[in-house]
């Protein structure tokens, strides 16, 4: 596993091969590229698209420009990549750097003027060119944990500006500061009998081939017996140096009597091929066990424009007299590389270990619509919603719909609709399709279309007709009512809803509209006095919150607060 190209060479000749300029662009932070998250990484229903700088576990770092260029886009929004900022760069690229903390000045002044105009604190913006240019340098935020972030980091991304085609940062010179001379770290092999007659060691079910580890640092499978075609998955991360956490691998290619039959590298992609990761792994095996199996084959073509087969898609049959050997090359983008070498041998052995298959009425191909309807409950499947045919176990039972089970992927969202004649206008308000899990459920954003309560959901599971007449809460606020706040430049609390969620906050200062910045990971809304709006001397102060259904709760208080600073003095 332990097999080193050069390589500089191998990276060099990446980036020649694209044509992507090496010195145009500075790092846009001062620190060592450690990276948390690299391009192309599996996550939870998409390929991670950037490369995540680690900021020793704490916010507050100066984010610089990467190069001359204008603000083009703004995001604001407590989920996803947060505070979020777009430049347009004058040879046709385009950086994003996600998950800040806070904008530099004047970019913040600007943005800020317009929550205010929009009296909202999530918003997406897009300055005319040339409305806030930056120059290579110049500090444009702070680096922070806002949005969907699970740490301290930077999200950084490269993105051609006319097709918002997403690139690979390492591209761009960034390969010279992440250094790594570590190969990429096999954890496991996986066999796949594919169709009805194949078998693999006496299995018509995936098998985990064992791996002996060889003097020269390959790795050597276990002779397979077979028949039929089969396929391989590999489990493998990276990790570059200073870099604590496994990262994703930039390239594998499986190779049967040293012919190339399938390979991706992770270059660029287009961010609505995104979701595709859930085809590209073995969902069904992640689904049970949390391990990520990236698949070496394809079952039914699909446009993930990563991908490079040959005609028979990564399979191969297995047939009598003979004996096919099989090579996988996993590397990094530095060149370091691990293999696995192996053979396949014929063999017409039964299956002992039978996948069980279950039929029911309700057949699934995955390139037709369908439409599914029992006890007024109506599920609409529209073409593609799934990768692979299938027999969707579909049952309704005391008005509840059971829709199979969340180890098939969802593409394309799957229509679900209730007959909700039964239920009087005022108990339909606050009813929503709630997914059930046995343990908990959640909300699904539902709408009533042609008098039937509808959601659209992509994940199938249980669902049920749900009522939340409960309010939310505001509470924990930082300052005690009627306290002097002079000296502070903040004031938070924290609201929450335990059922459909919060749709909605506002809060007034003295009449007058007042920006609370929110993080849904610890429930905090917080208004900073920057903003200029609190008056001399007492504050009133009135937030309501709204879930998704309606309910509403108002949280109101007072407060003090005074801009002279021996007025401050006698408070003490």
């Amino acid at each position: 596993m332990r097999f080193l190209l050069p390589a500089l060479l191998f990276a060099f000749a990446a980036s020649a091969q694209y044509n992507y300029p090496q010195d145009y662009f500075r790092s846009p932070m001062d620190l060592p590229v450690h990276a948390s998250g690299t391009f192309g990484e599996l996550r939870t229903n998409h390929f991670h698209a950037g490369l995540d700088f680690r900021t020793k576990q704490k916010t507050g770092f100066p984010v610089y420009a990467v190069a001359d260029g204008f603000v083009s886009r703004i995001r604001v929004s407590a989920y996803g990549y947060g505070t979020a900022l777009y430049i347009d760069h004058p040879n046709g690229y385009t950086t994003l750097y996600g998950h800040l903390e806070s904008y530099s000045k004047k970019i913040d002044d600007w943005v800020r003027a317009k929550q205010y105009e929009k009296q909202s604190f999530d918003l997406e913006l897009f300055p005319k060119p040339g409305e806030i240019k930056v120059t290579k340098g110049e500090i444009i935020a702070l680096s922070g944990n806002s949005g969907g972030s699970g740490g301290p980091h930077l999200h950084f991304e490269y993105r051609d500006t006319k097709s918002e085609m997403i690139i690979n940062p390492l591209h761009f010179g960034l390969n010279k500061k992440m250094k790594d001379t570590k190969a990429p770290d096999i954890k496991g092999l996986m066999g796949y009998p594919l169709g009805n007659d194949a078998v693999l060691n006496e299995s018509q079910k995936p098998y985990l081939l064992n791996l002996k580890l060889q003097k020269d640092g390959t790795y050597l499978a276990d002779k397979i017996y077979a028949k039929g075609n089969i396929g391989f998955a590999i489990q493998a991360t990276d990790k570059s140096t200073g870099s604590s956490g496994a990262n994703g691998i930039y390239k594998a290619e499986l190779f049967y009597n040293g012919t190339s039959a399938f390979s991706y590298k992770f270059d660029t992609f287009a961010f609505d091929e995104s979701r595709y990761v859930n085809n590209f792994i073995d969902y069904k095996n992640w689904y049970i066990t949390g391990q990520r199996f990236q698949k070496l084959f394809i079952k039914t073509p699909y446009p993930l424009s990563l991908l490079k087969v040959n005609k028979t898609n990564g399979q191969f049959s297995i047939i009598p007299g003979e004996v096919k050997n099989f090579r996988i090359e996993v590397s990094d983008f530095h060149g370091n590389m691990s293999i696995i070498n192996g053979s396949i041998e014929y063999s017409d052995k039964p299956a002992s270990v039978l996948e069980s298959k279950t039929i029911t009425p309700y057949f699934v191909k995955a390139g037709n619509d369908h439409i599914f309807t029992k006890d007024n409950i109506s599920v609409f499947v529209p073409a593609n919603a799934f990768y692979e045919d299938f027999y969707m176990d579909f049952k309704v039972k005391d008005g509840e719909l059971h829709l199979h089970n969340a180890s098939v992927p969802v593409h394309t969202a799957v229509t679900v609709s209730f007959d909700v004649k039964h239920l009087s206008p005022e108990v339909l308000k606050k009813t929503f399709i709630a997914s059930n899990t046995g343990k908990r459920i959640s909300y699904n954003n539902s709408y009533m279309e042609e008098g039937r309560l509808t959601a659209k959901v992509k994940t199938l599971g249980d669902l049920t007709l749900a009522q939340d007449t409960i309010a939310p809460k505001i509470y924990g606020p930082d300052f005690n009512e009627g306290e002097w706040l002079s000296e502070k430049s903040s004031f938070s609390m924290k609201m929450s809803d335990d059922l459909s969620g919060i749709a909605t906050f506002d809060a007034w200062l003295n009449g007058k509209w007042a920006l609370m910045h929110y993080d849904y990971k610890t429930k905090t809304i917080r208004h900073s006095f920057s903003d200029g709006i609190v008056a001399e001397g007492r504050n009133d102060l009135k937030v309501v919150v709204t879930d998704n259904v309606g309910n509403s709760a108002t949280f109101e208080t007072h407060f003090f607060r005074t801009q002279n600073t021996t007025a401050v003095e006698k408070e003490k």
